[in-house]
């Protein structure tokens, strides 16, 4: 029995650490200094992945390391805070802009000057962290010094007293501001919430996470999967091509005829299409190992990689349009073939398929180049690998199924113009994805050349291009005058007008979920008749729970942030549609708590937080303590249901636009909730 609850109890606790990121950690220290001086001195060790910001970022931003004192009698800042470590700058796809931030470990510096014989120091660094999928609510550490300073000089008294009388006028002034801004955030209708014990208030903070992870399933990543299938996509389109389909029925029918023994030449076309994995494969770790990990998430980033990757798929498609051929010396191939005649055995098998890579190339290496530039910026480090994998797969299948099944090729299509047309539907679908990456560029340099309604009439131009093309209207180089429209054609042709036409309300501000991946952001866009459907009628969390209460409904708590950019994906993606919106107006009291809301308490509030003493100063990080002592989370999104108790009604959901998933977890809390 100990041996079954051991696993099942680390399981929960993986569990619940999995949704409690503690990606950075801090100690203090105070530095003496000569001449009177100090140094408050803030170390961190940063994870693998995740970044700490010296930049302020503005209000899309995550915030910037800046210290802040609550008591400094004895003492005075000198300067402002130093940064140090080795600091990296980059664009930012989740806020759209050029960051500056650390890895691994940064050091944050304060330098202080004492003023009387004794000093107390009670002050904390507030810091901003991020990965590259989310961000963590800003977070404090502190540091409460005490004790004889070094010897200074004894102030005069009249300067003394008249700097105290400024800081009291000073302090008197923050306070009368502090008790405004409270009394304008608490002036609402709590008539319910006084009606409540402290008993029902307290129930309400009661930490759920055991009961939270009873809900909670497994989840996996699933983007190598996706990587693999794109690949095995690309893969099978190449196989349509000129320079690759009508070589198939050649090699087959050379290791038929070079061997009577039939199983014999079905082991050597085996090991010809095992030689094709290997040979893509070995390009997938080229380039797996030339860029590493940190490259490869550099490109997915980087405005001038981004920019190149948009020219290379221009060149690629105007290749594939019949501008030009990208064909690789003709003495490469022409060596590599004399080889393999030279050599018998396993070495001349590999060599012919490595002939079949290089004389394939004009069709096969704008593929391979789009395949790999977008696996390359998912920042994934096996990405190439497993897209190569994905690839090599399907170009090898049909040489050994041939040879397996010979009598198959009769019935395979035969070589013709319509393979040049696979090669031009491809050429515009590259030209898209060029502007994808284009839109990446314009945002990290503030072009605004690539908005949003810009993009999408550049689509709609080319889809529609795609469409008139397929029908027979428009003509390109290689392409036959006499070329009619097949019904496969007619139907691709439907498919891309449909498409088209599907975009063109995106020009008014519709929301596209369909492409919502590769558009730059709403906001871009100038003209927008779109309205938000969901809007929260409670940014506190114990009136929206009285409410709850006295209507008898069940609550839905959104953990998020002003500069959640995932956030603002969430409700323009999942929240806009009808039934999501209907049943958070209709069903659900949503009480959207901001981590990041400045305003200050009207009292802090001194809580233990990991065990350590902490004081809360603002709104934002009493939701914030909120979502980590109760939920055992601290990332936004954060989405959980409530019953009026303060009792989880289903699994917690995070950052995930499935819309039909959104609706079956609202569903699942309804349900739970009716039941009780």
């Amino acid at each position: 029995m100990k041996k079954l609850l051991t696993p099942l109890l680390l399981l929960c606790v993986l569990a619940v650490q999995a949704q409690f990121a503690q990606p950075v950690r801090f100690t203090s220290d105070l530095k003496m200094l000569s001449d009177g001086e100090a140094e408050i001195v803030f170390t961190g060790k940063i994870d693998a992945g995740w970044h700490v910001y010296s930049t302020n970022l503005g209000q899309d931003g995550p915030i910037a390391a800046t210290f802040n004192s609550v008591k400094m009698d004895g003492a005075e800042p000198v300067g402002k805070l130093q940064a140090r470590g080795k600091e990296q700058s980059k664009f930012d796809q989740m806020f759209g802009m050029n960051v500056r931030y650390f890895e691994n470990q940064v050091t944050f510096a304060q330098k202080i000057k004492f003023t009387k014989p004794e000093y107390n120091i009670d002050c904390f660094l507030e810091y901003g962290a991020c990965n590259d999928e989310t961000c963590l609510p800003p977070s404090e550490v502190a540091m409460k010094k005490s004790g004889k300073s070094p010897v200074v000089k004894e102030p005069e008294k009249k300067d003394e007293a008249a700097k105290d009388e400024a800081a009291e006028d000073e302090a008197a002034e923050d306070g009368a501001d502090m008790a405004a801004e409270a009394k304008d955030s608490l002036a609402t209708d709590s008539a319910a919430l006084m009606a409540l014990t402290d008993a029902d208030k307290a129930g309400w903070w009661t930490p759920v996470t055991g009961e939270l992870s009873k809900y909670q399933q497994p989840v996996g990543s699933s983007s190598l999967l996706y990587i693999f299938l794109a690949g095995l996509l690309g893969g099978f389109l190449a196989l349509l091509t000129p320079c690759v389909w009508p070589i198939i029925p050649m090699t087959v029918s050379f290791f038929l005829k070079r061997n009577k023994n039939r199983k014999k030449a079905i082991r050597e076309a085996v090991t010809y299409g095992l030689s094709i994995i290997v040979i893509y494969v070995l390009l997938g770790i080229i380039v797996t190992l030339l860029f590493g990990p940190s490259a490869l998430n550099a490109m997915s980033t980087n405005a001038v990689f981004n920019i190149f990757f948009c020219l290379l798929l221009v060149v690629f498609a105007a290749s594939f349009f019949g501008a030009f051929e990208l064909t690789l010396p003709a003495s490469w191939s022409n060596k590599i073939d004399q080889k393999s005649e030279n050599t018998t055995g396993l070495l001349s098998i590999f060599l012919m398929a490595f002939t079949l890579a290089l004389v394939s190339f004009s069709c096969t290496g704008p593929i391979i180049g789009f395949l790999l530039v977008a696996v390359s910026t998912q920042g994934n480090i096996i990405g190439p690998l497993v897209g190569m994998l994905g690839f090599a797969i399907a170009l090898a299948i049909p040489f050994t199924l041939f040879a397996v099944f010979p009598t198959l090729l009769k019935s395979a299509p035969k070589s013709g113009s319509w393979m040049n047309t696979v090669k031009v539907v491809l050429g515009f679908i590259e030209l898209a994805f060029a502007l994808k990456f284009l839109s990446v560029a314009d945002l990290a340099y503030g072009w605004h050349i690539l908005d949003r309604e810009v993009f999408l009439a550049l689509w709609i131009v080319i889809f529609g291009l795609l469409g008139i093309y397929l029908l027979g209207w428009l003509k390109f180089p290689h392409d036959a005058p006499e070329n009619r429209t097949n019904v496969p054609q007619f139907f691709l042709a439907l498919l891309s007008l449909a498409f088209t036409v599907y975009m063109i309300p995106g020009l008014w501000g519709a929301p596209l979920k369909g492409i919502s991946a590769f558009a730059p952001p709403m906001n871009t866009q100038d003209f927008n008749l779109q309205e938000t459907a969901v809007e929260a009628k409670f940014t506190d969390y114990d009136l929206g729970m009285a409410e709850a209460r006295r209507q008898g409904k069940p609550v839905i708590i959104d953990f998020t942030g002003f500069g959640c950019v995932n956030c603002r994906k969430m409700e323009g993606a999942v929240w806009t549609d009808p039934t999501v919106a209907k049943m958070l107006n209709d069903d659900f009291i949503l009480i959207s708590l901001y981590v990041d809301d400045k305003t200050p308490l009207p009292e802090p509030i001194e809580v233990i937080e990991n065990g350590q003493p902490a004081t809360l100063r603002t709104i934002g990080k009493k939701w914030s303590y909120l979502q980590a002592m109760k939920f055992g989370a601290n990332t936004q999104p954060f989405y959980v249901m409530l019953d009026n108790d303060g009792k989880p009604l289903a699994g917690s959901r995070s950052y995930d636009e499935d819309i039909q998933e959104y609706i079956k977890f609202l569903q699942t809390g309804l349900d739970n909730y009716r039941k009780r």
